[in-house]
C-alpha cells in the first residue's frame, strides 16, 4: 500500500503538478518579491499557521452543521448562516437578523441569498482588508455564487463549480472508479425508456434491480425495482434521464470515507458506518439520516480495502483538476464482503462533523484543515503516507455517532417549543433533560451525555421531512446487527418530546407553510 501510494504521488508530481487546469486547483505560494515564505513540513506547523491566522475565513450555508468546531483551530474563522441554531449565544456565528421571504429551491438558493444579504454584505466589508475579503468555503455553490463572491472580493475555497458538477455526477462516478480499479456493485449504466428496456439491458443483473440517477440526494433519486409496477411508480423521473444507473440489488450496509486530495498526496479518515433509511429518524426510504464512527464495525480487511480505494479515487481525482475535501459512499457486500464505491460528493458532508472531531484529528489536525491548506496558497510538503498510516490505526479512532432527526409524519403544524442547542443528559430510566449551553460535540464526555443541535425551532413550521435537529454522543447508537439500539430509540423518544406544535387546520395555510419553509421536504440543507 505504501508503495503503490509512493508511485501515484511521484506520477502525480511528473506528470499532473505543471498542468492543472487554470481556476481549477489552489492557488500557488507567491511571494510578490518578498522574501519567500518558509515551507510547511508538518503538521505542527500547520497548526500554527492556522491558529495565527489574520485573514477571514468564512463557511457560508444553511447551518453551521458540517464544521462544527473549526473555529478552534482556525483564527478569524466565522460561519455565515440563514438558520440561528444557537439563539445568538454562539461569537463566530453570525445570521442576518432581517429575514426576507423567499422560496428556497436548493442549498445554493440559501447561499446567494445570504451572499446578496446587506446585513451579510455591510459584516464582510467589516472585516476586509481593503478590496480582500477573505476566503468563503461551502457545502453547496454555483456559479452565481462565484460572481457574488467575486464581487465582493471573496476567494472561494473549492474548485469550480462546473468541475464539480461534473464531479457529483454518479454515472462519471462509476467511469471516474472503474478507470482506476475502484469497482462499483455490478451494473450498466443506460437510456432507458420503458420497462422493457430496464429488463433489456439489465438482464444480466437479475429481476432485483437498484436504479439511480445523476444527481439527487440518494433518499430522493434512488429506486428499488423488482416488478413492473415499482417501475411505474418512478418511471417519469426515470425516463427523463438521459442515462441512468441501474446495479444488481445486493445485501449490503452503507459506509462513509471522508478525504481530501492535496499536492502531497491523499490524505484518509476513518470509515464510517452510515444510517440509512430508519422510519423513527427519516420518511424516506434509502435517505440518510446519520454516521457512527466505530473502528469494530468492519473487518480491518474491508477498512484497507476501503482506504486503499478512497487514496486511489483521491489521485485520481486530481489528475480530473479536482483538488480538496471529498466523500465516498462504499456499499459492503455481507455475503461476499466485498466493498464496492457507491457514490461520490465532492464537498464536505454530513458525515464531516464526525470526522473533524475524532482522536485522530484532535492529536494532528482536523480533515478540514488540510482542504484549507491546499487553497492557501502556501509551500508545504507533507508526509501523506506517515499520516495516513497513524490515521489507520484502530486506537486512533475513537467511538462516535450522530442522528438526524426529521419529521416523519406528514403532519404540518407550527413549531411552539423545540429544545436548546448544548449538552443533554440521560438519566438511567431514558429520561433526557437539559444541562448547559454548549457548541461542541466534546462537551458529551460519556454516553450518557449528547450534543444536541436544533435546526427547527420555535416559530418553524414542522413537515415531513423537516430536519428537526442533530444529535452526536460517544459510543455506538447501533448494534452489531447493524440496527438502532435501545440507547438510540431512548435518546430519539426524548428529543422528541421537546418539540410541541400548534396545528394549521386551513388546507391552503399548510401549503403555504410547506412552500415557505427551509427545504420544503425537497433538498437536504445539511
Amino acid at each position: 500500500m505504501l508503495a503503490l501510494r509512493r508511485l501515484f504521488g511521484q506520477l502525480y508530481t511528473q506528470v499532473f503538478a505543471t498542468a492543472v487546469p487554470a481556476g481549477a486547483g489552489p492557488v500557488p505560494a507567491k511571494t510578490d518579491g518578498a522574501t519567500p515564505m518558509s515551507k510547511i513540513k508538518n503538521i505542527a506547523d500547520v497548526r500554527r499557521h492556522f491558529l495565527n491566522n489574520k485573514e477571514p475565513i468564512y463557511f457560508i450555508s444553511a447551518t453551521n452543521f458540517n464544521l462544527l468546531g473549526i473555529g478552534d483551530w482556525v483564527g478569524n474563522f466565522r460561519h455565515i448562516n440563514y438558520i440561528d441554531c444557537f439563539e445568538g449565544q454562539q461569537r463566530n456565528v453570525f445570521v442576518p437578523k432581517e429575514k426576507f421571504p423567499r422560496d428556497f429551491e436548493s442549498i445554493e438558493d440559501i447561499n446567494n441569498y445570504l451572499l446578496e444579504h446587506k446585513e451579510v454584505i455591510d459584516f464582510i466589508q467589516s472585516r476586509a482588508d481593503g478590496d480582500k475579503a477573505g476566503v468563503a468555503a461551502f457545502l453547496m455553490f454555483d456559479e452565481h455564487t462565484e460572481e457574488i463572491c467575486k464581487q465582493l472580493g471573496l476567494k472561494v475555497a473549492f474548485p469550480p463549480a462546473k468541475l464539480r458538477q461534473r464531479m457529483d455526477n454518479k454515472i462519471e462516478t462509476v467511469r471516474i472508479g472503474n478507470k482506476v480499479g475502484v469497482p462499483s456493485v455490478p451494473n450498466v449504466l443506460a437510456k432507458v425508456g420503458s420497462y422493457q428496456e430496464l429488463c433489456d439491458v439489465s438482464r444480466d443483473l437479475g429481476t432485483d434491480l437498484v436504479v439511480q440517477t445523476a444527481f439527487g440526494d440518494s433518499g430522493h433519486t434512488t429506486f428499488f425495482i423488482s416488478s413492473e409496477d415499482d417501475y411505474y411508480k418512478h418511471a417519469e423521473e426515470i425516463e427523463a434521464e438521459s442515462e441512468v444507473k441501474i446495479m444488481k440489488r445486493i445485501n449490503c450496509r452503507g459506509s462513509a470515507i471522508e478525504a481530501c486530495s492535496t499536492r502531497c498526496g491523499t490524505v484518509v479518515g476513518p470509515l464510517m458506518t452510515e444510517l440509512v433509511g430508519f422510519k423513527t429518524l427519516t420518511p424516506y426510504k434509502g435517505g440518510w439520516c446519520g454516521n457512527e464512527m466505530f473502528a469494530g464495525a468492519f473487518s480491518q480487511e474491508v477498512r484497507d480495502k476501503a482506504r486503499e480505494y478512497t487514496f486511489l479515487f483521491g489521485e485520481a481525482l486530481r489528475e480530473e483538476g479536482y483538488h480538496g475535501y471529498f466523500e465516498l459512499d462504499f456499499l459492503i457486500d455481507m455475503d461476499s464482503m466485498e466493498v464496492y464505491l457507491g457514490e461520490l460528493n465532492p464537498r464536505v458532508t454530513g458525515a464531516s462533523s464526525l470526522t473533524n472531531v475524532a482522536a485522530f484529528a484532535h492529536s494532528d489536525i482536523p480533515l478540514f484543515l488540510f482542504h484549507l491548506l491546499e487553497f492557501s496558497g502556501l509551500d508545504f510538503d507533507l508526509d501523506i503516507d506517515e499520516i495516513n498510516e497513524r490515521w489507520s490505526h484502530p486506537d486512533s479512532v475513537d467511538s462516535w455517532s450522530q442522528l438526524v432527526i426529521k419529521h416523519t409524519d406528514e403532519s404540518v403544524d407550527l413549531l411552539t417549543q423545540a429544545p436548546r442547542t448544548g449538552l443533554w443528559r440521560m438519566t438511567s430510566d431514558g429520561v433526557i433533560a437539559y444541562d448547559h449551553y454548549s457548541y461542541h460535540p466534546h462537551s458529551a464526555e460519556n454516553e450518557n451525555e449528547a450534543f444536541f443541535l436544533r435546526i427547527s425551532g420555535a416559530g418553524d413550521f414542522r413537515y415531513e421531512g423537516a430536519d428537526l435537529g442533530i444529535l452526536i454522543t460517544r459510543g455506538r447508537l447501533m448494534d452489531d446487527d447493524f440496527q438502532l439500539n435501545e440507547r438510540a430509540h431512548a435518546w430519539i423518544a426524548g428529543i422528541r418530546g421537546q418539540y410541541a406544535g400548534q396545528s394549521l387546520q386551513d388546507p391552503v395555510v399548510e401549503e403555504v407553510a410547506v412552500s415557505h419553509a427551509v427545504g420544503g421536504g425537497n433538498f437536504k440543507i445539511l
